[in-house]
């Protein structure tokens, strides 16, 4: 692995898959690249608050200021978790959520990531592994290795 792509959100579950991550790319001397996806909404929202608090305080705040504010606690998220020699980048973005695979294999591709690392669902009572619709989009079109965790 040169560099792998990790989906990452403020869940344990998701600093579960960055440790895994982690392991792998401190092995291989890999840099990681944590992909943060914002639904359309949640951004259209997060966006009208910092322009009400930017009125209150007489500041004006640009629509980059989210994104930039979900990478950077993803990079605080990182900075926790990995050890020092492993090398990350975040980035932000957002999406409709029918286009979440379609974001993260794009990133990965951009990113020259060979490996992503993402959350399926959980698995049955049976103990089979149930993806959902995302994962399997990433597994079926994705050039490279994937790693899913069903936490």
């Amino acid at each position: 692995m040169n560099c792998g792509l990790v989906v990452v959100d403020q869940t344990e579950a998701h600093r579960d898959l960055l440790r895994e991550a982690a392991e792998h790319a401190s092995g291989a001397d890999a840099e990681i690249v944590l992909l943060t996806l914002m639904s359309e909404e949640r951004y259209e929202s997060d966006i009208e608050t910092l322009e009400s608090i930017g009125s209150v305080e007489n500041v004006s705040y640009d629509s980059s200021a989210v994104l930039d504010a979900a990478a950077n606690e993803a990079s605080d998220t990182a900075r926790e978790i990995l050890p020092d020699e492993i090398g990350f980048k975040s980035i932000a973005k957002a999406i409709d959520d029918d286009e979440r695979a379609h974001a993260v294999l794009d990133t990965a591709t951009d990113q020259g990531c060979d490996h992503i690392y993402v959350l399926g669902r959980h698995r049955s009572p049976t103990g089979k592994a149930l993806f959902g619709d995302v994962a399997q989009q990433i597994v079926l079109n994705f050039d490279g290795y994937v790693t899913l965790s069903t936490n």
